[in-house]
């Protein structure tokens, strides 16, 4: 088999690729060496900035196929009937840490989702849990910044992180989540995902239901104690990302059964607690999972940095037959992913091949910017209306609108008859054996006694102590047990 010429970028072949021109055997070099000058140069401009969350990652292509009829919910299209397949892309990863990070690690995972449809794209960013830290994207970069290297010992420190936590009692729920058993998962094919936001369902007629997706593993939910993921992350440090790309390869295609849970648009001003907070789950009990579809991820990306590393995910990225609900961080997340897109990877991020449509193409009055590489539109005019033939407006919103009415200020979220940070936080509790209980507690107090100050630690208790009687006295006697 022949082999390509090696060439530089302007396409002239390389005669010499291992070594540099000089003034004679033991001179300097020459900068009229394009071969050397252009390789050094773009080795140092190789990196992009890496996601300043959900850096480490993996990802693979797949197909959604529509198994139950949900017409009566929403038009979209790629749910328009059984048996409908539409193309996938999924991206995992870890949250908190950088680019060069461990899998094995104590950490929510992200579970994104774009669906490559006849009518655009649709982008699904959620996680591997059901609830958030917080509820307000206000406190988002203090969130972070609360879990991220301190800016003085360059470490995550549990002073930071048990602060915030310890200010932030809405954060229960999802510590609880975090601490325990599925904290940890054994690889990204042994989770499930969810949607974590509610969003806006409509159907053909305009009847609307809130909706919040899950993502139910075929493969079984499998985790990792924390002793057991210290090990792997130091023996394998991309063990996650290794494990998908081999049962791939070998032909054990990971899936994912995909249900929603659907609420009529009227129940949420009377609903117990607030449907649109993100820190709480919505009961099974009062509106079940209805099955939706089957995801099944079948082929790997031939090349990370093109797909996984340049995949931009967006949850304003919508379809007709869905839109967004009034979740307040859902909300701030509508502008903050794409804008960190348009930072990461340009304005033009949308035309990358991971990242365009594939059933229909743009078309849109954007024009010009970096790393334009789609003829920018050609002769067309870059402005609307025009008369000359442009793109033109369907007059028909995605979604039906949202109701809204009050005076605008900084406001709490409404208040609902059973509001509070604590309650669910308990039940999950409850919920675990007491092996599982205990492992929990272990977590916690593991590192709750290695902050500082006192005051943190007694937020934190009674924190757990609102959430249950049990689980406040099993973690204050574990961090004394600690602590002394």
């Amino acid at each position: 088999m022949s082999r390509p010429t090696l060439t530089t970028e302007s396409g002239a072949p390389v005669a010499d690729d291992q070594n540099s021109q000089s003034a004679g055997p033991g001179g300097p070099l020459l900068i009229q060496d394009q071969q050397l000058i252009e390789k050094l140069a773009r080795f140092n401009r190789e990196r992009i900035p890496e996601r300043v969350v959900h850096a480490r990652g993996a990802g693979a292509f797949g197909r959604l196929e529509v198994t139950d009829d949900v017409t009566s919910y929403t038009h979209a299209a790629f749910l328009s009937e059984v048996g409908k397949r539409t193309e996938a892309f999924v991206r995992f990863s870890t949250v908190a840490d950088s680019l060069g990070g461990a899998d094995a690690v104590r950490d929510p995972r992200g579970f994104a989702v774009k669906l490559y449809t006849e009518e655009g794209n649709y982008d699904l960013v959620g996680n591997n849990t059901p609830v958030f830290f917080i509820r307000d994207p206000l406190k988002f970069p203090d969130f972070i910044h609360s879990q991220k290297r301190d800016p003085f010992t360059g470490v995550q420190e549990p002073d930071n992180v048990w602060d915030f936590w310890s200010r932030s009692p809405e954060s229960t729920h999802q510590v609880t989540w975090l601490m325990g058993d599925r904290g940890i998962p054994a690889s990204y094919r042994h989770m499930n995902g969810f949607g974590s936001h509610t969003y806006l369902w409509a159907n053909a007629e305009g009847r609307a239901h809130w909706v919040k997706y899950h993502f139910t593993t075929d493969q079984g939910v499998r985790c990792l104690t924390s002793e057991e993921a210290a090990e792997l992350a130091g023996r394998d440090a991309g063990s996650h990302q290794q494990d998908l790309h081999r049962a791939i390869e070998r032909g054990m295609f990971p899936s994912w059964t995909m249900h929603v849970q659907l609420m009529p648009v009227e129940d949420a001003t009377s609903y117990r607690f607030d449907p649109f907070d993100v820190t709480k789950v919505w009961p099974h009990a009062d509106y079940p999972l209805h099955r939706v579809g089957r995801l099944v991820l079948d082929r790997n990306p031939e090349n990370v940095f093109a797909d996984v590393e340049q995949a931009a995910f967006s949850p304003n990225n919508f379809v007709p037959g869905i839109g967004p609900s009034p979740d307040r961080m859902l909300q701030g997340r509508l502008f903050a992913y794409g804008d960190a897109h348009r930072y990461r990877l340009g304005v033009n991020h949308t035309q990358l091949p991971v990242n365009a449509p594939h059933a229909t193409t743009a078309a849109n009055n954007g024009r010009d910017g970096a790393m334009r590489f789609d003829g920018n539109g050609g002769r067309a005019k870059n402005y609307g209306p025009d008369g000359f033939g442009g793109p033109v407006q369907t007059g028909r919103p995605l979604a039906p609108g949202i109701e809204v009415a009050g005076t605008t200020g900084a406001h709490p979220p409404a208040e609902h008859r059973d509001d509070d940070h604590f309650t669910q936080a308990g039940a999950l509790y409850r919920l675990m054996d007491p092996a599982a209980q205990a492992r929990l507690v272990a977590n916690i107090a593991g590192g709750l006694s290695r902050v500082s100050d006192d005051g943190i630690v007694e937020r934190c208790v009674a924190h757990f102590h609102a959430a249950d009687t049990a689980y406040g006295h099993q973690v204050e006697t574990a961090v004394k047990r600690l602590r002394s």
